[in-house]
This record gives structure tokens, C-alpha cells and sequence, in this order.
């Protein structure tokens, strides 16, 4: 039975599974070597320094590959070392359309780095048709998409921008980290590259860290091999072998973190303190209708804000199951304040204007029971509410 013809459930699981065909290892080994020896002038085994080509992460490359149903895939020491491996693609007086809620990391790595290289970018609602082509320019190269973006959720209709994308003559470069494709494949909505943070859902256990690449057509995937091998920035064995020890539960996980994301989300949107809630799966969400059309799950993350400031400090104070801790897409449930930390680099205008304000909270949920997680996200509120009335008591 060909694997390519298995549900993606039954190809995560196997992934690596029957690829060491001398031993019958169903867990593919950790190649350390850095070196591999010629037999002779002229021939190689087709692997010859490791920042070209190493074992194991070709396992995990060619995996990802076919699970994005692209044609390459590349790994990364880092979701940034796989952004500044795409980015590379580009040089003096390109310009770029990317989506207006955004990443910090890839804001910065924008503004602060590819700019002193000449590249140009235009912050934008990647879901206006009106505002894309505003933003297009003559020197446009490409479309950076986050859906569902970082932190507000927002959704992007991936069919009709890579449609325009191709209209246009430029690349739709998508991140797919917080869907994966277990959720959402953007490569067969129209995009020519996707992006993953792998130290996030894929990885799954916040122990590896780690960046993937996947690219459609010969002459893209080419360049990427290039430039991918021309950087260096590439992930070790040990790291591939823990990604694709992480993505073998990913379908699993995913379901979880779907499940109690649903349950904890509505939670927080019937509480009086909350103002509100960013949640694709949540039938009032803007995105919605795209979300249900274009992918067949929700992250396990959302975003939501509270009615009053003064409840943030208090709340990531008053958590204990839950951890105030940057990243997300782990087993482990997660929170973070965006404001002072994974958007920290965005100035403040454009994160108010997009909802990034002070209070924001993220929450990367996990796989813990649902009931627990309330209960403590609950508490945490009750606590924070009893200070601020405590203290408007004393100073009234």
C-alpha cells in the first residue's frame, strides 16, 4: 500500500516509519554525521556535508512536503531562519504585500533587517481586495499571509488572494503554523510557499525548536534548495528526529487543542468581564464562513480581551495551571500579553489599530481537561475582580 494514498491521520503516524529499510527501524535513527564518505571519485551516496543534505532530516523534509502536498520541503533552526530563508528570495527595491495583524518577529525581521537590503513592505487586511491592490506596486514581488493571523485571528480567503497573487505575477507565501496541515493545506488553495514555526503545533511538547519550508514548482523549489543550503540555517539531526517524534501524535493533538479551545472560547465570550473574544470557530467571527470553507478544523489558540485593564496583571498572577509564558502550540496551555511581549516590536499605532492593545490576552490552549483549565482561568478572573473592587474600595 502507497502511503501518498492514506488519510493524513494514518501518514503522520507513519511518518519515518518505513524509511530505514537495512534494520526495519520503525523509529528513523538520528544520523549524527556530519561527513559521509565518497565511494569513490566521482560518485556520492547522495549525501555529502550535512548542511546539504543530511538523513534524517530528508526523512522529515520529504514528509512535510507531501503533507503540504508540495514538492519540497525544507527544515530550519528556527521559524525566523525559515523566514529569513524565504526573504532571501528577494533583494534591492522589492516591495511586499503582508498581512496587517502580524507576528512581532516577522514585523521586525521586515523593518529592522530586510530593509537595510533595500526590501520594502505594505501592511495590509490581506482579505480587501481593495486594499491589495492599493498596495500593489509595479516592484511587488510577493504576498506574505497570515490566516489565522497572530494574535486577532483574522482569516483570509486564500483561494481568492492566491487567485489575485497569480493574476499579479507575485508569490502567496502562507504561514500555515497555527492550522498545520492536518487543518489547512494552503498549496491547494493556490499558494506557492508555506511557512511553519514547527516548534509550535508540530513539535507540539515546547522541547524542539524548529522552521519548515514547502515549496510548489521546480524552479522555486531550485532556488529554495539554493538558498537553503547557501544560508546554512538548517535543523540538526537530533531536532528533525524530535519534530517528527512530535508530528507522529499531531492529528491527536490537534482534535484536543480544537475541543478545548471551542469550550474554554465560549466560556470567556458569556463572561461579564470580557469584552471580547477572537475565535474563527466562533459562528460571529468575522472569518467564519471562510474559516468552515477553506479548512476543516480551528487552531487551538485564540485571543481575548478583557473590559478593563487593570484585570491583566492579576490574571497572569492568579493562573497556575495555566503558564504565563511566551510561544505557543504545545501540550501544555500558555499565556501571553502581546502587547509587552510577542508584539512588543510593533509600534504602538499599528498595534492599536489593528486591536493589539493593553487588554489583549493570547491563549495557546492545551490538552489538559477543558473543566480544569476553566476552573482556573475562572479563578484567576474572580481573584483579579475581588483586588480591583478591594482597591477602588480603598482609594474611594
Amino acid at each position: 500500500m502507497s502511503l501518498d494514498n492514506l488519510r493524513i491521520e494514518s501518514r503522520l503516524a507513519q511518518l519515518g516509519s518505513q524509511e530505514e529499510p537495512v534494520t526495519g527501524a520503525v523509529s528513523f535513527p538520528v544520523y549524527q554525521a556530519t561527513a559521509f564518505r565518497h565511494p569513490k571519485l566521482g560518485q556520492s551516496t547522495g549525501f555529502d556535508y550535512a548542511r546539504t543534505k543530511s538523513p534524517t532530516r530528508k526523512v522529515l523534509e520529504e514528509a512535510i512536503a507531501q503533507l503540504e502536498s508540495g514538492d519540497a520541503g525544507f527544515a530550519c533552526s528556527s521559524g525566523m531562519a525559515a523566514l529569513q530563508t524565504i526573504f532571501a528570495l528577494f533583494g534591492q527595491g522589492d516591495h511586499l504585500i503582508v498581512s496587517l495583524d502580524l507576528y512581532g518577529g516577522t514585523y521586525r525581521l521586515l523593518e529592522r533587517i530586510m530593509s537595510r537590503f533595500g526590501v520594502t513592505a505594505t501592511y495590509v487586511d490581506t482579505n480587501d481586495l481593495d486594499a491589495l491592490e492599493s498596495g500593489w506596486k509595479p516592484n511587488t514581488k510577493a504576498i506574505v499571509i497570515e490566516t489565522p493571523t497572530n494574535p486577532l485571528m483574522m482569516i483570509t480567503d486564500l483561494e481568492l488572494v492566491c487567485s489575485w497573487a497569480k493574476k499579479k505575477g507575485i508569490l502567496s507565501i502562507v504561514d500555515n503554523t497555527l492550522l498545520t496541515p492536518f487543518f489547512q493545506r494552503p498549496i491547494e488553495l493556490g499558494a506557492d510557499i508555506v511557512i511553519h514555526s514547527a516548534t509550535k503545533y508540530l513539535g507540539g511538547h515546547n522541547d524542539v525548536l524548529a522552521g519548515l519550508i514547502v515549496t510548489k514548482g521546480k524552479e522555486l523549489s531550485e532556488e529554495m534548495a539554493f538558498l537553503h543550503n547557501s544560508i546554512g540555517a538548517v535543523l540538526g539531526p537530533q531536532d528533525s528526529w524530535l519534530l517528527m517524534r512530535g508530528m507522529k501524535t499531531l492529528a491527536l493533538r490537534m482534535e484536543r487543542h480544537q475541543e478545548n479551545a471551542t469550550k474554554i472560547a465560549a466560556f470567556l465570550k458569556a463572561h461579564p468581564q470580557v469584552e471580547s473574544v477572537y475565535y474563527p470557530a466562533l459562528p460571529d467571527h468575522p472569518g467564519h464562513e471562510i474559516q468552515k470553507r477553506q479548512s476543516s478544523g480551528n487552531t487551538g489558540i485564540f485571543s481575548f480581551k478583557m473590559k478593563d485593564a487593570r484585570y491583566i496583571e492579576p490574571i497572569l498572577r492568579h493562573i497556575k495551571l495555566i503558564a504565563f509564558a511566551e510561544s505557543l502550540g504545545g501540550v501544555e496551555s500558555l499565556m501571553t500579553y502581546p502587547a509587552v511581549q510577542t508584539h512588543a516590536d510593533i509600534p504602538e499605532a499599528i498595534r492599536r489599530q489593528v486591536g493589539v492593545d493593553d487588554k489583549l490576552l493570547r491563549y495557546s490552549v492545551g490538552i489538559e481537561h477543558a473543566d480544569d483549565l476553566i476552573a482556573d482561568l475562572s479563578r484567576a478572573i474572580e481573584l483579579a475582580h475581588k483586588e480591583i473592587e478591594e482597591g477602588e474600595t480603598v482609594h474611594g
